[in-house]
């Protein structure tokens, strides 16, 4: 076996290791992962703060109490008016029902006025089969819910052990970094610098600002669906600014969602028009102001390939997954560019005797 082939053997090998790791921990590495994104998104701040002149232990302790102490002082803002929202979406979830029945009729007649009894009748059967699949995914949700017994261990982790994590990171974080850079092999250390440091543009450029343009659009969506009197307005919107995340879905989502709720709440179109109103506002907020401002056009991420990585990761560990997830993909499309780059350089897309080459 050659130097390189064992270096190449070395690599895999310790990749194989890592994430056979990563999957026998699933079950315990959330407030780890969740307190290394929450120092990484504050870490900046730490940077401006000793350049101020503060010492890198007080900002540490600044940033971490400020970050989630406005946490919970949000949290116990809106939980009252969440609370209050559910309360009286359940007490009035008959009436929405018998008005959504209502303005199904005239649909359902003139469905039928074009339809055969056969179809008619297969049309039943599949809304019988996907209300079924619906009820049976629900109740195993629930179920796993109530009955795994890490689900309380999980939550109670991520709130004590997260500000803890996020506190010694944040703290060592420059000392980290700096071993990291001891560590790396001194024949390829400035390569993979460089890599470093385009995978840090792009989480910077997209994790951070994606992040604040999330908030902004929950806040957005949440206020707006409020004061046009929409029901679940505040809860619908902080949702919808969440899933912004991944690309068009919050928007999406959130429409389809809120225009239900608004033709179940009343009877003419004046709130569902105001419901797009909203997120047509949203929209372009985000399009033409928080996007370009707060995260920006050249992060080399593809809306498909950031959708594909988030539902993939979710999929294979869950919400450890999705917060994983774009890290990963950055790592991979920066090393996948890196690899092409090479290619392109290399022999192997241009032989010598044809004379050809990445600039013909």
């Amino acid at each position: 076996m050659t130097v390189q082939s064992g270096r190449v053997w070395f690599w895999l090998v310790a990749l194989a290791v890592v994430l056979v790791l990563l999957y026998l921990l699933r079950g315990i590495l959330l407030p780890f992962v969740a307190g290394m994104a929450v120092a990484y998104f504050l870490d900046p701040i730490a940077v401006r703060l000793e350049r101020a002149g503060l010492s890198r232990g007080h900002a540490t302790i600044a940033l971490t109490l400020s970050f989630f102490l406005a946490a919970v002082l949000v949290v116990s803002l809106l939980a009252p008016l969440i609370s209050d929202q559910v309360v009286d979406f359940v007490q009035r979830l008959p009436d929405l029902a018998q008005q959504l029945i209502h303005r199904g009729r005239p649909l359902w007649r003139t469905a039928k006025s074009y339809l055969s009894p056969q179809d008619l009748e297969r049309l039943r059967e599949a809304a019988g089969a996907y209300a079924g699949t619906v009820v049976v995914w629900v109740g195993t949700f629930f179920s796993g819910l109530v009955t795994r017994s890490l689900a309380i261990l999980n939550i109670l982790s991520l709130v004590f052990i997260t500000p803890v994590v996020t506190f010694y990171l944040l703290r060592d974080w420059r000392g980290f970094t700096r071993n990291i850079d001891h560590w790396l092999p001194r024949a390829h250390a400035q390569t993979i610098r460089e890599q470093l440091v385009a995978i840090d543009h792009i989480l910077a450029c997209f994790v951070r600002g994606q992040a604040l343009v999330c908030l902004s659009l929950g806040a957005v969506y949440g206020i707006g669906l409020s004061v046009i009197g929409l029901q679940l307005g505040l809860i619908v919107g902080a949702i919808a600014g969440m899933l912004s995340f991944v690309p068009y879905m919050g928007t999406l989502t959130g429409l389809v969602v809120a225009t239900g709720l608004a033709l179940a709440q009343t009877q003419d179109w004046v709130l569902p028009v105001e419901v797009a109103g909203v997120f047509a506002v949203g929209n372009i907020l985000e399009g033409y102001v928080l996007s370009p401002k707060l995260v920006g056009n050249r992060i080399g991420l593809h809306p498909v390939w950031i959708i594909f990585a988030l539902l993939s990761g979710g999929a294979l560990f869950g919400f450890l997954g999705i917060l994983l997830a774009l890290p990963v993909a950055a790592v991979t499309g920066v090393l996948a560019r890196f690899a092409l780059s090479r290619y392109l350089a290399s022999g192997f897309y241009a032989s010598e005797e044809s004379g050809e080459g990445p600039d013909s």
